[in-house]
C-alpha cells in the first residue's frame, strides 16, 4: 500500500478525522464519496436510472454490482 502523504487532499468538507486524512494515500481518499471527504474527484457515482430510496452517499458509496442486485422498485438500475 503507498505511504500516507502527511497532508489531507480535501478540497473541501469532511468527516474523516484530519490525522486520518494525513495517512491516507490520495488514491484512498479519492475513493470516499465527496459527501463525506470532498476531494472534487468525481469518481464516485451512482448507477440508478430513476428515483431511488438508497440515500446518494450510500449509491455513490457501493459498487455497480451491489446497486443492481436491489430490487427495481427500490433503486432502478435497467
Amino acid at each position: 500500500m503507498p505511504q500516507g502523504t502527511d497532508q489531507s487532499h480535501a478540497v473541501g468538507d469532511s468527516i474523516v478525522p484530519q490525522k486520518l486524512q494525513e495517512v491516507l494515500p490520495q488514491q484512498v481518499e479519492e475513493k470516499v464519496p465527496n459527501a463525506i471527504h470532498d476531494t472534487g474527484a468525481t469518481g464516485a457515482k451512482s448507477h440508478a436510472t430513476g428515483d431511488s430510496a438508497v440515500p446518494e452517499v450510500a449509491q455513490q458509496a457501493v459498487p455497480k454490482k451491489a446497486e443492481e442486485v436491489l430490487p427495481e422498485k427500490v433503486h432502478p438500475t435497467a
